[in-house]
């Protein structure tokens, strides 16, 4: 038998798009529990398609396991620092000149 580990799969409809709060806490919809990933997938993705038409429509799948099996967690490396990224402003090379007319994209 393959370990178990617990995925809790829920959702709602959220209260704005830029943040996870539930606009009604009493209509939040409790998918189900799952003793392995892939099939908390499968079933945050069925749900998920259902609602496709309202966006404000969420669901998520929680990883139980590792929060009542904290110690059992695979040991982690050395963090590495979060690559830094170019901001590129609209109708600029990276050099911050202006692009000519011909080299658009």
């Amino acid at each position: 038998m393959a370990k178990q580990l617990l995925h809790l799969v829920f959702g709602g409809e959220l209260a704005a798009l830029d943040k996870v709060e539930f606009r009604d806490l009493d209509k939040v919809h409790f998918v189900g529990l799952y003793p392995n990933y892939a099939k908390a997938r499968d079933a945050w993705k069925a749900a998920a398609q259902a609602t496709v038409d309202n966006a404000h429509m969420r669901y998520f799948v929680v990883h139980l396991h590792r929060l009542l099996q904290p110690d059992e967690l695979p040991a982690k490396g050395p963090a590495t620092p979060a690559k830094k990224t170019a901001v590129r402003k609209s109708g600029a090379k990276s050099g911050g000149k202006p692009a000519k007319a011909g080299n658009r994209r």
